[in-house]
């Protein structure tokens, strides 16, 4: 390598749990290839790090099982004090190569500031569906919260500048962590980057996987909750590099407080002003029905069918985040049912009487529901006719 002392100052990062099997032949593979190995043991039963006693790594364990992001944030930490700039983790499970270790570090030598993330190979027929689903879910909600694309965000195969630990504060420390740190990154100014990997998963009686379905998959969803909103909210986010980028890599972040800036790049990709109308038309309707904690799932579903923008959608959907359309849409249900408006604001008309409130609810949604997509539809068609015109005359 052409600059030993900046290979030295990467740190490759092993989080391990209960993969005793496998361990021992990860960090041997790494070791082969770069001699800065730190493996973080998060509370596993089964003595796996046991069987590295021989071998020149380090070693860090806690006592109890805490979450594979609460061990990376370890090891950033423990790499920050020991004066490394980089590092690069990847699973203790077997599932990526570690000869690819040598990828990332070309990487970082290329990209510096980047978060580099290794984009999985999921042509394979082992890949189960619901990794798949997975992928394209996380995928589009990071191009959602923060503008930037990637092929593959839950892959744990990256590299990190360790600066983002010391200037970014994370709340997360389960998987969610690795959705939270490519959020949080891109937003301080980071690049976030793709490089090619390989992938092996094995057939299923023999894998192992500690992602626990419905608390791991409720975590994602109040995450990216959180995240969505803070991402529509017009207060700066903290920076730590203020980026340089070409115009035509340039990858805006879409938000209604934007709208015009949102919509010319909707309409560079593959949108013309009728479909991205219809789209933010159908993200509105369906915002303001009363689809209690099911407003994306159906977004995402009705777009998939008659193949619409998603991102659009979604999007358009914010402008009916509560309180002042349901507000809205309650009165207008109210009115319809009693002939007058609903003035009285107490535990017993919004905690005693909620049921009915959610049902003058769908009443007053199916009046507003209509008239805002209507509205919101033509004023994107609009907006876009507008910038299709501003950009044709630039030329």
């Amino acid at each position: 390598m052409e600059h030993p002392d900046f290979v030295d100052k990467i740190l490759v990062v092993i989080p391990v749990y209960n993969h005793a099997a496998t361990l021992r032949q990860v960090v041997e593979g790494v070791l082969r290839l770069h001699n800065r190995v730190l493996v973080v043991d998060d509370g596993s039963t089964d003595d796996g790090a046991e069987s590295l006693s021989d071998l020149p790594v380090e070693l860090l364990r806690h006592h109890v099982n805490r979450g594979k992001g609460a061990a990376i944030k370890t090891a950033a930490q423990w790499g920050l004090k020991q004066g490394m700039s980089h590092m690069i983790t990847l699973d203790a499970d077997g599932q990526h190569d570690p000869a690819e270790v040598l990828k990332f570090i070309a990487a970082i030598a290329e990209s510096p500031q980047a978060v580099i993330v290794g984009h999985r190979d999921f042509a394979q027929e082992a890949i189960p569906g619901s990794s798949r689903f997975g992928r394209k879910f996380s995928n589009f909600w990071l191009r959602l919260q923060t503008g930037s694309q990637l092929k593959d965000s839950q892959s744990g195969f990256r590299a990190y500048p360790l600066l983002i630990f010391k200037h970014l504060n994370f709340w997360t420390r389960r998987y969610n962590f690795e959705i939270e740190v490519l959020v949080r990154s891109a937003w301080a100014g980071l690049e976030l980057r793709d490089i090619d990997i390989s992938v092996y998963y094995p057939p299923g009686n023999k894998r192992v996987s500690h992602f626990r379905g419905f608390m791991d998959n409720w975590r994602l969803t109040l995450l990216n909750t959180h995240l969505t909103l803070r991402s529509i909210v017009p207060w700066p986010h903290q920076k730590i590099i203020e980026r340089q980028v070409d115009e035509s890599e340039r990858v805006e972040t879409l938000s209604v407080i934007h709208p015009l800036r949102s919509i010319r790049q909707l309409l560079l990709e593959n949108s013309n002003s009728q479909r991205l109308a219809v789209a933010a038309g159908v993200g509105v309707f369906l915002g303001v029905l009363p689809l209690l904690f099911c407003h994306t799932i159906s977004i995402l579903f009705v777009c998939g069918f008659f193949r619409l923008n998603k991102v659009a959608a979604v999007s358009s959907s914010q402008l009916c985040m509560p309180p002042i359309v349901p507000a809205l849409c309650i009165e207008l249900g109210y009115y319809l049912r009693h002939g007058h408006w609903l003035t009285e604001i107490s535990l017993e008309t919004l905690g005693y009487q909620a049921l009915e409130r959610v049902y003058e609810w769908f009443l007053g949604s199916l009046l507003l529901a209509p008239l805002l997509a209507l509205l919101v539809g033509a004023l994107t068609y609009l907006l876009a006719r507008m910038v299709q015109r501003e950009d044709a005359e630039a030329i």
